[in-house]
């Protein structure tokens, strides 16, 4: 028997909808996944196979077969999890219902307990835009998923728990949805620049490049408190829009850096790379592309500290991303452009000639 399950992939900082077909025929026991998976869909195999033992179903001992489609998009990462052990579960008559207008997102423990998943939030805003009705997600990534309205939010946190609610025998969960103000009102910052005593001039300058959208450049030796006015230049830049705010939550949801009890970055980034990266490390890159310092650092500031140190090829990347404000990587495979709109501050020491002032 046949059944088709809905779910979604990322390719770049974007959505993709993914078809997961089962088919389960007579035939020698085996689990087959096809629709070039990486090494984490592969390894779905063993989770959903002890998740769906683990919650009290029964895992047919015929020929299975999972369809990834379409078969020429990278699958990556464990979210097909959740959408695969579904799949199974209609296919094999254990549960009837019509989810024909349902995305299904999650990793599965071998429990049946499911657990976060990155890249929630284009995921969402995927399926809102394809009008799909109602989209299942792991209840730890119940808040990230709310900030797209407009499509009914399924929080679960185990397997047995969804099964119920597709055959209608509990509710479907309630949660608080996460207001979205207008403006992005800031979480009080580590570091401000009041906390600053006296390099009046720098902190004048700072104001300026922080009005005008300027990158700068610091010079002086150190202990001058160039780390420390540096960082305290994203206190002084204007709150974040809403639609910065999602701009950003997308980076680094898709990049794993955002945590479940923070579904929505309020505090324009700081990144502060160390001289020895690479140049995939800064503008993005690998077999398939992830974003780099220059994206994580997207609305608001990339420190470079010590810029001598850095390599001559790691600083003439940056040419095209701080002139364009976007960075394309172009790979065999293709090509994934990523915004990179940043305030670059610099600083080095100074030249033997010019030792006249702790900082200019």
């Amino acid at each position: 028997m046949l059944a088709k399950v809905t779910s979604c992939a990322v390719v770049g900082l974007e959505g993709a909808i993914v078809e997961v077909e089962v088919d389960i025929s007579p035939g020698l026991p085996s689990f087959t996944i096809v629709g070039l998976p990486d090494a984490a869909v592969q390894e779905a195999k063993e989770r959903v196979r002890a998740a769906i033992r683990n919650s009290g179903f029964a895992f047919p001992m015929k020929r299975i077969v999972v369809n990834l489609a379409p078969a020429d998009l990278k699958k990556a990462g464990p979210a097909y999890d959740l959408p695969i052990a579904v799949g199974i579960l209609i296919s094999s008559d254990q549960v009837s219902a019509d989810v024909s207008q349902t995305t299904f997102l999650g990793e599965l423990s071998l429990d049946g307990s499911l657990r976060h998943t990155n890249g929630v939030l284009p995921m969402v805003a995927l399926a809102h835009q394809e009008e799909f009705s109602t989209i299942i997600v792991p209840e730890a990534d119940t808040g990230e998923a709310s900030l797209i309205e407009g499509i009914e939010i399924i929080p679960v946190n185990s397997l047995p728990q969804l099964v119920s609610y597709l055959k209608g025998e509990i509710p479907a969960p309630e949660f608080e949805r996460e207001e979205i103000p207008e403006y992005v009102p800031a979480d009080l910052s580590t570091t401000d620049l009041a906390y600053v005593k006296g390099q009046e001039h720098v902190k004048r300058a700072l104001e300026v490049a922080a009005a005008g959208g300027h990158n700068i450049i610091m010079m002086g030796p150190p202990g001058s408190g160039k780390t420390l006015l540096a960082r305290s230049l994203p206190s002084i830049l204007p709150p974040m829009a809403t639609e910065e705010a999602l701009e950003v939550t997308k980076i680094y949801s898709v990049s794993g850096l955002l945590s479940s009890d923070t579904p929505m970055l309020r505090q324009r980034p700081f990144r502060s790379p160390h001289y020895t990266i690479s140049n995939a490390g800064l503008v993005g890159g690998g077999r398939w592309p992830k974003p780099g310092e220059i994206t994580l650092s997207h609305r608001g500031v990339l420190f470079l500290d010590e810029l001598p140190e850095f390599g001559h090829a790691v600083l003439e990347v940056l040419r095209q991303p701080l002139e364009d404000k976007v960075v394309t990587i172009s790979r065999a495979q293709g090509s994934v452009t990523f915004p990179s709109n940043f305030t670059l501050v610099e600083w080095i020491q100074y030249p033997q000639s010019l030792r006249e002032s702790p900082l200019s």
